[in-house]
């Protein structure tokens, strides 16, 4: 969200509803990334992981997607999977019609297959390619979404690139420095964004990230953003990556997002992360963002976190008051 959306997503607040989506579009994925969140088996609590639900193709999925964005009314909605790109067809029906809505889409997508030019034109639309670090690691991850097709296929679009930074990343000194240089210098990228990765309960695998390495990755990520005019890594965000909520209830990003699966009812919680994240070593961007900004004293007096939370009440009272 922009600054200018501050303003709107208040107000949806205030009115009960929360101002932002996140659709698991399709189960389906070509991909075996190591770390993926959404295909751990506590993914959707008692569901299970992602691959075990009924997902939705054609006419169904544009007619299930679209009465969603009625429904809730959100001023962003994020388009994840599974794989995005198994549905081209469908979303090159859908994203026209929420563009009609006046709804900003971020689409999450490994760019395994080519992204239509025609969706270039599109108002509103955001295209998010994670890349998982240089070539021969991203590669090795990621196949068949590697990075010579990554290139095919996002010629004539504007797109923001997004690693999460595990612990493999930071075996080599200037490791993140090459990255955000080779993708600096790719015409095609607008953006490029860090987050860190975010461990569940238990996990005690090689991408988790130490608390040393946490700080240097802050460190590093603040010199690269003077480096790399393209790498926009915010102070509210690396503040909020060493000091992130304690719990989902004290997340504003977590408490301000409704996530839907793949069946188009399923709710992921208590973020998109689903199973049991620990909290403590969150390293989504937009959490982190969010927290940080809600510490900040209005005046120096009224934490802004405080106010989100007086107009979350308020707009439950007058949601339940209208129901």
């Amino acid at each position: 969200m922009r600054l200018m959306d501050i303003a709107p997503a208040w107000l949806t607040i205030l009115r009960g509803r929360r101002p932002l989506l996140s659709i698991e579009i399709t189960k389906e994925c070509p991909l075996r990334c190591p770390g993926c969140y959404a295909y751990e088996s506590g993914h959707l609590g008692a569901g299970g992981p992602l691959r075990l639900l009924n997902d939705y193709k054609g006419e169904e999925l544009v007619a299930g997607v679209l009465a969603l964005a009625r429904r809730f009314r959100p001023l962003h909605l994020s388009i994840v999977g599974g794989e995005p790109l198994v549905r081209h067809h469908e979303l090159g029906i859908l994203l026209p019609k929420l563009a009609d809505m006046k709804i900003e889409v971020q689409l999450v997508t490994s760019a395994v297959r080519q992204i239509p030019v025609a969706w270039r034109d599109i108002p509103g639309l955001h295209i998010v390619v994670s890349i998982d670090g240089l070539q021969r690691e991203h590669d090795e991850r990621r196949s068949p979404a590697t990075y010579e097709r990554i290139l095919k296929h996002i010629v004539g679009h504007e797109i923001t690139v997004h690693c999460t930074i595990t612990r493999l990343h930071l075996g080599r000194p200037g490791y993140l420095s090459e990255f955000a240089d080779f993708w600096s210098n790719c015409e095609q990228v607008r953006n490029i964004w860090f987050s860190i990765y975010t461990p569940q309960e238990g996990d005690e695998s090689r991408e988790r990230l130490t608390p040393p390495d946490r700080q240097k990755v802050v460190r590093e990520l603040a010199e690269l953003r003077d480096k790399f005019p393209k790498v926009k890594m915010p102070s509210a965000v690396l503040d909020g990556y060493i000091h992130p909520p304690a719990s989902p209830e004290q997340c504003i990003f977590a408490q301000t997002t409704t996530c839907i699966s793949a069946d188009l009812k399923t709710h992921v919680t208590p973020c998109q992360f689903g199973g049991r994240p620990i909290c403590s070593e969150c390293g989504c961007m937009a959490s982190a963002g969010l927290a940080s900004i809600g510490k900040h004293r209005l005046g120096g007096l009224v934490r802004v976190s405080r106010i989100f939370d007086a107009s979350k009440r308020l707009g439950e009272r007058f949601a339940q008051g209208a129901s």
